[in-house]
């Protein structure tokens, strides 16, 4: 199928679940999407068995194996979803809080890759599993950063405290960038033989590509800035942030620098300064307007792809029971990894009581962990990786996601505003 063909299956099937979702069970639209997709899926799997004569299974798992989900969201929809995520960020709710902020982004990562990896390395040799140290590092970086779509998506309405949701929001939209580094960096050890890249070589990497990846946001955004300024025409002031969006994010690959970093830096800028200083009233609501509607659509075929990925996902009961056992790990390295660096750091002073658990029960997974995931190169355990990583998302989705808000109302309502 062309890509044309792809985007109308998807676009149709995304409206069609919405509307049912709407009408009759009235999810939240993300997690709605996604668990009706998911259930289409496994209603094709079910009919194939009962009417095999149909190939009906086949064929929709060569729809869904057609797409490079890993390609899709990584070089695709991650730049618009992340600069229309930050372009509705308060700039200064971050910079208040940037300590912890940075703190969750890059120690907190580097420390759930570190507690994943050892955890999941003994509990797939006690399932019978048994994975190299150097494997299970490499799958505690791709499902340790809280993924900023699905964090942003599900955080819409749940009446967060401002403060714990810039916390929450600013980690989500930073981490990502963080994990990516540490997962290239730990695959390219993997697939030498099992080493591992010292200390050094990560803290090159992250300064590199991330201060790298920030000073390319802010030199694209300014200039975009400086352009917006300079005129009033809302239909040319919004083709240039999509011109901002593409381009930087195509700079930063060609640059090797990180790509998400550029644009949510230069999202914030336009977001805030750019809103402030360089647009009317008039261009203002209409590149609002044009982002929100554009996160929604995107976001909406996200979550569809998400549910019916697992058409492409071993169902082998022991993969499967191996994904069970990686949930509690994940949330125990959350938690670690939330909790270790404000206290190492003394960060505690910008945390009340509550809102370590907060913090970790709404550090959502997503589609990034699948697409890292899903690219990994072909060796003898990569569907067992492949069925945790699925297993770890739908329950932090399904699960988490629509529980974060009353465990947030009812962990504030005992211990006070964050």
């Amino acid at each position: 199928m062309s890509v044309i063909d792809i985007a109308a299956v998807l676009l149709v099937l995304s409206a069609a679940l919405g509307y049912l979702n709407h009408r009759l069970t009235r999810l939240p639209p993300t997690i709605g999407l996604m668990v009706m997709g998911l259930a289409a899926s496994l209603c094709v799997v079910a009919v194939s068995h009962l009417v095999p004569e149909w190939n009906i299974a086949a064929t929709v798992k060569g729809f869904v194996g057609g797409i490079d989900f890993d390609q899709t969201l990584m070089e695709g929809m991650l730049s618009v979803l992340l600069f229309a995520g930050a372009l509705h960020v308060d700039l200064e709710d971050l910079i208040e809080r940037r300590f912890a902020i940075g703190a969750l982004a890059t120690a907190g990562v580097l420390i759930s890759t570190a507690v994943v990896g050892l955890l999941a390395w003994g509990a797939f040799i006690a399932l019978g599993h048994p994975l190299p140290l150097a494997w299970c590092l490499v799958f505690g970086a791709l499902i340790s950063p809280t993924d900023p779509i699905a964090v942003l998506g599900i955080l819409k309405g749940v009446g967060a405290p401002r403060s714990l949701t810039a916390k929450i929001t600013g980690e989500s939209l930073f981490n990502d960038g963080v994990g990516v580094v540490v997962f290239t960096a730990l695959l390219a050890g993997a697939t030498a033989g099992g080493g591992h890249p010292s200390g050094g070589h990560v803290a090159l990497l992250l300064v590199e590509e991330i201060a790298g990846g920030a000073a390319l946001g802010l030199a694209a955004g300014y200039a975009a800035y400086r352009a917006l300024k300079s005129i009033d025409d809302y239909p040319l002031e919004v083709l240039i942030t999509v011109a901002l969006v593409f381009g930087t994010y195509a700079a930063a690959g060609a640059l090797h620098l990180s790509g998400p970093i550029a644009v949510v830096t230069a999202g914030l800028l336009i977001g805030n300064h750019g809103k402030r200083a360089a647009m009317s009233d008039l261009t203002t609501e209409h590149v609002t307007s044009f982002w929100t509607l554009n996160d929604e659509i995107l976001n909406a075929v996200l979550f569809l792809l998400i549910g019916l990925e697992v058409l492409t996902v071993d169902l082998d009961p022991g993969h499967l029971a191996a994904g069970a056992a990686m949930i509690p790990v994940c949330l125990l390295a959350r938690w670690v990894s939330v909790a270790l660096p404000v206290s190492v750091l003394g960060l505690w002073r910008e945390f009340t009581k509550g809102a370590i658990p907060v913090l970790t029960w709404a550090g959502l997974k997503g589609g990034i962990s699948i697409a890292l995931a899903l690219s990994l190169p072909a060796f003898g355990d990569k569907d067992l990786i492949v069925a945790c990583t699925y297993v770890v998302v739908l329950f932090s989705i399904v699960v988490q996601g629509l529980t974060v808000g009353p465990f947030i109302r009812r962990v504030q309502g005992a211990r006070g505003p964050s």
